[in-house]
């Protein structure tokens, strides 16, 4: 029995990997070419590939799912072909102990998934975003494909680029409003630091250029350095340039919560905390309706009809995924719900499927 074990896992594994080989190298080219559409004189071609490649782990994270679908349904597809799947069911081996053997290879995905989208994939993205917004920005004060905007209590804040760990930042434009949301002042920093001393810390900024706005004129402020002091760590700072479905789970955790106390809209961040949360679980599911459809409707099917259900399965998936997720920021009910209601779809039309077999 070990050895059909052994069978069956490195069929369903090496199938993985293979899908894995080809989304990646299908995904890396589509990238290129479209970041190859943002390149400019301060942003060459080659910049633009080095840029995609750090990428790339990010690209891996988000099609795992996808690619366990695929491997599953292709891996067990050829014991099927072979008509090694009848022979093991023959010999009197329960089905479940077969799907439990298909499974094992997807536990490792899930694990893989955990590791690449909180360790290596967050970071790599966050430089590859910081040094693009540099090098776009060109030292303006704000570049329109650049940077990211935010309200930090009564300022809207645009920032071209923060560098990786979130303790230097890049082009820093500030817009200040009175009680009454009138625009009081306007300014513009070359660069700033964090500073931390006796368990204070703050922002140093350097080369500021300030306008205030009265009632009748404006004024016109130069500094060397001006000390800002906003709650705003490093560490909440290092999410801040990347986009929420790309960024850690702690990350995101920290600063939907942060959102939240600032009396923001943080829906968005737990939204994409969950789902990154459960996307372990939706690995799991999608392969366990993969392994349903081999053992059911597809066991005497082509490879090529495989790949064709396997691909519309993804797709039906990411359609209720996408219709869900703006659906619960749209009539305020749970974003859990949001993300776990196509994950329980998928696992009990796999269990139902499944039971027939038996």
């Amino acid at each position: 029995m070990k050895r059909i074990d052994r069978h069956v896992q490195k069929t369903v594994l090496l199938a993985m990997l293979v899908v894995m080989a080809l989304t990646t190298s299908v995904d890396l080219v589509f990238a290129l070419a479209e970041e190859l559409g943002d390149t400019d004189d301060n942003y060459t071609a080659l910049q633009a590939l080095y840029f995609v490649l750090r990428t790339t782990p990010t690209g891996i994270y988000e099609l795992l799912p996808f690619t366990a679908l695929g491997g599953a349904l292709i891996g067990l597809g050829i014991l099927a072909s072979n008509n090694e799947l009848v022979v093991i069911q023959t010999a009197g081996i329960n089905t479940w102990r077969v799907v439990w053997s298909a499974m094992k290879p997807t536990v490792l995905v899930m694990l893989f998934s955990l590791l690449l989208g909180e360790y290596v994939a967050p970071p790599l993205e966050q430089q590859a975003q910081s040094d693009k917004a540099v090098l776009q920005s060109g030292g303006e004060s704000i570049g329109s494909r650049a940077g990211t905007w935010q309200r930090i209590g009564n300022e809207y804040i645009h920032i071209n680029a923060i560098l990786p760990g979130g303790e230097e930042l890049i082009g820093i434009t500030r817009y200040r409003l009175d009680t009454d949301r009138r625009l009081v002042s306007g300014s513009f920093a070359a660069n700033g630091r964090y500073v931390e001393e006796q368990g204070d810390g703050y922002w140093r900024l350097y080369d500021v250029v300030e306008t205030l706005l009265r009632d009748a004129e404006t004024e016109a402020r130069t500094y060397l350095q001006v000390d800002w002091r906003v709650d705003l760590s490093p560490e909440l700072l290092s999410v801040l340039l990347v986009e929420p479905q790309r960024q850690s789970i702690s990350g995101l955790f920290r600063f939907a919560s942060y959102f939240q106390s600032e009396g923001l809209e943080a829906d968005n961040y737990f939204l994409a905390f969950w789902k990154k949360l459960l996307q372990p679980l939706a690995t799991a599911a999608l392969v366990l309706l993969a392994i349903s459809f081999v053992f059911g409707p597809l066991r005497e099917a082509t490879m090529g009809f495989r790949i064709f259900v396997a691909i519309s399965i993804g797709l039906g998936f990411t359609i209720v995924q996408r219709l869900l997720e703006p659906a619960s920021l749209l009539y305020g009910f749970s974003p859990v719900l949001a993300v776990l209601f196509p994950i329980l779809l998928c696992v009990m039309l796999g269990g139902v499927l499944l039971q027939r077999v038996r």
